[in-house]
């Protein structure tokens, strides 16, 4: 049985029309598979954020085809995929994206709350999660009282919480020093060996290549190189530079 959780062919990308038509991905073909950390890397404006949000099912492709745990999104109306994404995927955002309003215990609970679950089941699948990135006691602390590093340990919990297949992240680390970042990095890590799980990492951020199994660089809308172990990332960008 293959592992692919991933699989892009041939995907086209634009935004605009006419003269002001700007071209983002061309035919981009893209795999990741479960039970790996994929990093996906480039420069600013390359496309990654918008090959991630096609993979996310929050975008639409001009043509290709998106295969994602062996469904394929291109062929699904745009409530099935909202079903999908729902069920099977868990995002992180460089910005944390939690409600300012509600407790670390609430804003991890929010997932299985739309689901329909009762709260108190999603309280304590919250309870569970938080335990896991290590902030149990952070249970009842808002936004507004926690770290950048914490806010994100946060996030994670939450993307977690429902126990998705596939989590895919966008620059996480980019809003956090050193020390924070590569704790963060440190629980993808460990969230991604989970045999049936997939964690995609867009970032620019060298400091986490260390915890990469796999890198895709990717340069004007298209997928240059694909690294395909850490001896490989380590010999393209030694030292993570």
């Amino acid at each position: 049985m293959s592992n692919e959780g991933i699989r892009i062919q041939a995907v086209d990308k634009s935004f605009g029309r006419g003269e002001a038509r700007t071209v983002v991905l061309k035919q981009t073909t893209f795999s990741a598979a479960t039970g790996r950390l994929t990093m996906l890397v480039g420069p600013s404006g390359c496309g990654k954020t918008t090959l991630l949000s096609i993979i996310a099912g929050t975008l639409l492709a001009d043509g290709g085809e998106i295969e994602v745990l062996g469904e394929r999104l291109d062929r699904m109306k745009s409530n099935a995929v909202a079903k999908f994404r729902a069920r099977n995927l868990g995002f992180i955002f460089q910005q944390f994206n939690l409600i300012p309003t509600l407790t670390a215990l609430e804003n991890v609970s929010v997932p299985l709350v739309i689901q329909g679950h009762p709260h108190h089941y999603a309280e304590t699948k919250a309870r569970e999660a938080l335990d896991w990135v290590d902030l149990a006691d952070h249970a009842q602390f808002r936004p507004t009282k926690m770290s950048g590093g914490q806010m994100q340990r946060v996030a994670i919990a939450r993307a977690l919480v429902h126990d998705p297949r596939v989590i895919l992240c966008d620059e996480p680390t980019s809003s956090l020093d050193s020390e924070n970042g590569l704790q963060v990095m440190a629980l993808l890590r460990k969230a991604a060996e989970q045999r049936d799980r997939l964690v995609l990492v867009v970032t620019h951020d060298s400091r986490t290549y260390g915890f990469a199994d796999r890198m895709a660089e990717m340069e004007d809308g298209r997928i240059l190189r694909v690294l395909e172990t850490q001896e490989e990332i380590r010999a393209h960008h030694p030292l993570g530079e």
